[in-house]
């Protein structure tokens, strides 16, 4: 089956196209696209992944054509900066 693994670093954009065994997980697709390799601060392991834009967790099985794409940390969250421009407190 081919997937995709996307990462997108506020430098760089990479997405890597795999051919992957029947039965794989996120988990595998990011062991065989090197990804901590090509982006050692990501050694750590806690990085968010999801697949088509939905979370998932590294042990979800994929299937063909799926497009596995990892997160990377917010420095601030985004509602509480729209609030902030606003000027509503949060209920």
């Amino acid at each position: 089956m081919r997937v995709l693994v996307a990462l997108a670093l506020r430098e760089r954009q990479e997405v890597v196209e795999l051919e992957l065994p029947d039965g794989s997980r996120v988990e595998d697709a990011l062991a065989a696209a090197r990804i901590t390799e090509r982006v050692p601060e990501l050694a750590s392991g806690r990085q968010r992944t999801g697949i088509w834009g939905r979370a998932c967790d590294i042990a979800t099985i994929l299937r063909d054509g799926d497009r596995v794409e990892v997160y990377r940390e917010l420095k601030a969250d985004p509602k509480a900066q729209r609030r902030a421009r606003a000027g509503v407190k949060p209920v």
